[in-house]
């Protein structure tokens, strides 16, 4: 069983794989390929002078994976509540995990089948985005929500950042207290 499956590879999943790794969480990023971020093209990222989206996402994920964290390609269909965890069903398989991470994007129709409380967007063209609170959490124990779905700007600075804060969040949880990650220069 995985401590945290994150939905989605885009800014906000990716970077939230890159702290629940590092932190010796067991972690796998189910991604469908199907984020905006990869059909984007940045000037206006803090720290780099112009990058694809694609290329971004690219680097975030081998960022995440060289940490430990597992990238599975497919499409998450459900995802059950069990004694300890949840099961998430995948068009190509089942994954069970102690916690999960929505980074869906655009992406809430999982909510309605699962029971996650919704609410209007407010970014353009983002119609519906889950009810989180400050932390990340959703109305269900053990499911957050970061990025663009839990209601932040679609760019992919601030979503990124927003998957750091709920990784942070939740590790913190897990250890029992407040989780900072800072490396120094040797």
């Amino acid at each position: 069983m995985y401590d945290v499956a994150i939905i989605g590879g885009g800014p906000a999943g990716g970077s939230a794989a890159i702290y629940t790794a590092k932190a010796g969480k067991k972690t796998v990023i189910i991604d469908s390929n199907q984020g905006v971020t990869k059909r984007a093209m940045l000037y206006n990222h803090y720290g780099v002078a112009e990058i694809t989206g694609p290329d971004l996402v690219e680097t975030g994920l081998n960022q995440a994976k060289k940490f430990g964290a597992e990238l599975v390609e497919s499409k998450v269909t459900n995802i059950t509540k069990l004694d300890e965890g949840f099961n998430l069903t995948t068009e190509n398989g089942e994954y069970e995990a102690k916690h999960v991470i929505l980074a869906t994007g655009f992406l809430t129709d999982l909510a309605e089948q699962v029971g996650l409380a919704t609410k209007p967007g407010t970014e353009p063209r983002v119609k519906t985005i889950f009810d989180v609170d400050a932390n990340g959490k959703t109305n269900i124990e053990g499911i957050w929500a970061a990025g663009t779905c839990a209601g932040v700007s679609v760019h992919t600075i601030i979503t990124a950042g927003d998957g750091a804060k709920v990784a942070i969040n939740l590790i913190s949880e897990l250890n029992g207290e407040r989780y900072v990650d800072h490396d120094v220069l040797k």
